[in-house]
């Protein structure tokens, strides 16, 4: 047998003989590791004519068969259920609640389907002592072992419906001399399950570990071999949870689906407005936007705080928005308004931890920093549009979906792009004002 020694990046999967300080293909430094390939082992691919055949796209079946997972929010994120032989990568920060979140909804499924649960982090003790404390009956299979081929074997053996893989980074084949959680051990492993996934018609969930950076460990090769990326997000000792979909072949990118961590795991959100509207709204630098998080909305507190500066260079600093658009926004209203905002630090965060990313929030923003500035509250009414260099207010999507979420929690009066006036209904109970520019909306609410 010849074994040749190989260099791997754990990032990209770039090979080498000799090793790097730095990947040539993904600049990442430091993440090369020492692999042994069997050069001797060559892969057949082979295919018999009975299970090879050409198809007409026109007479293809587009059928999908879904369940659901009992529970409404990650159902919703996926787009109204799971869909049978999908497989989906669930990833996170340690202690966000991945493993409880599984295990919740392996205890759902179990009532109905066949559930298998593979742990490769924890003992079945450790396991049944979590059920416990979530009040988990826990009538589903559980194995907790980390080599694939005694997995498979299960699998292949019991047939169940729905697996769970805690976590992709454990697992290893045992014919590989690479370490567990290493490029190599890691797409082995996920293109087995695929192939088992698609053959038999079983649903799988296989959960990652993030990086420092917040991306998913391993080579980004895994996120393409997958129907669904869903990303579980949230400070670790807040409590509350937000589940994003950013990949999805079956359903909808970019949903959200928001839960509460309790003392008896996580809990459905029904109105996560109510939990990013906390302070009152009869109070300076304080401004109400109505966002679009993929196919829902949400009313979100922008906040603002404007102070003389001490220093020669004014600071700015922002959290939940980005900061080079918050910048941007300072100088149109000096520009426009000709507000000395060049001897003040300005403070910008958006309430409960919520990140926003659509330029619908900038009259919200420009609002919230103007009323800190003038020292006058806004009050109870909400904004919603984009501001443009030269201070117009420019239209965005969505109109009446964000309007309605305001209503709903009993807000009387909005202000919108003029453009997005024409669109809205006349029986609308929320007043209703169309503005041009940002001076318009200054000398109306101030």
């Amino acid at each position: 047998m010849k074994i040749k020694n190989i260099y791997v990046c754990q990032e990209c999967g770039f090979r080498t003989s000799k090793w790097l300080g730095r990947c040539p293909n993904c600049s990442s430094w430091d993440t090369f590791v020492l692999e042994r390939v069997d050069q001797n082992k060559t892969e057949t691919i082979s295919a018999s004519k009975e299970n090879l055949a050409v198809l007409k796209l026109s007479n293809v079946s587009t059928k999908e068969e879904r369940f659901l997972s009992g529970i409404e929010e990650l159902d919703s994120v996926l787009g109204g259920g799971f869909v049978k032989g999908e497989l989906i990568l669930l990833g996170g920060e340690p202690g966000i609640g991945k493993s409880t979140l599984l295990l919740q909804v392996a205890n759902i499924l179990s009532r109905k389907i066949k559930v298998l649960y593979v742990s490769g982090e924890e003992g079945s003790n450790q396991l049944k002592l979590r059920a416990q404390r979530l009040g988990i009956e826990g009538n589903f299979d559980v194995v907790c072992e980390t080599n694939f081929d005694l997995i498979k074997n299960i699998i292949l053996g019991i047939k169940p419906e729905f697996v769970i893989i805690d976590s992709i980074q454990t697992m290893y084949v045992p014919e590989n001399q690479s370490a567990p959680g290493s490029v190599t051990q890691v797409r082995d492993v996920t293109m087995q399950l695929l192939k088992i996934s698609k053959t038999y018609n079983i649903t799988a969930v296989i959960v990652g570990h993030v990086t420092k950076d917040g991306l998913i460990a391993g080579p980004r090769v895994l996120e393409h071999m997958v129907d669904c990326v869903l990303y579980f997000e949230g400070e670790r000792f807040n409590t509350y949870r937000v589940i994003r979909a950013y990949k999805n072949r079956f359903g909808p990118t970019n949903q959200l689906g928001i839960f509460e961590m309790t003392d008896s795991g996580l809990v459905e959100v029904k109105n996560p407005s109510s939990i990013f509207l906390e302070s009152s709204y009869n109070v300076e630098g304080v401004a109400i936007y109505s966002a679009i998080e993929g196919t829902r909305s949400i009313l979100l507190e922008i906040q603002a705080l404007t102070t003389p500066t001490s220093f020669g260079t004014p600071r700015r600093t922002v959290t939940g928005i980005d900061y080079n658009r918050c910048v941007m926004l300072c100088a149109v209203l000096e520009k426009k308004m000709g507000f000395a905002l060049n001897v003040q630090d300005i403070y910008v965060n958006v309430a409960g931890g919520f990140k926003v990313s659509e330029p619908a929030a900038d009259l919200a923003i420009v609002c919230a920093i103007a009323s800190s500035y003038k020292g006058v509250p806004i009050g109870d009414t909400v904004l919603i549009g984009e501001v443009g260099l030269t201070g117009e207010i420019r239209g965005v999507s969505y109109i009446e979906k964000r309007l309605n979420e305001a209503k709903k929690l009993g807000f009387k009066r909005a202000i919108i792009p003029k453009r997005n006036l024409e669109v809205i209904q006349s029986d609308s109970v929320i007043e209703v004002f169309g503005m041009s520019n940002i001076e318009e909306v200054l000398n109306f609410i101030f």
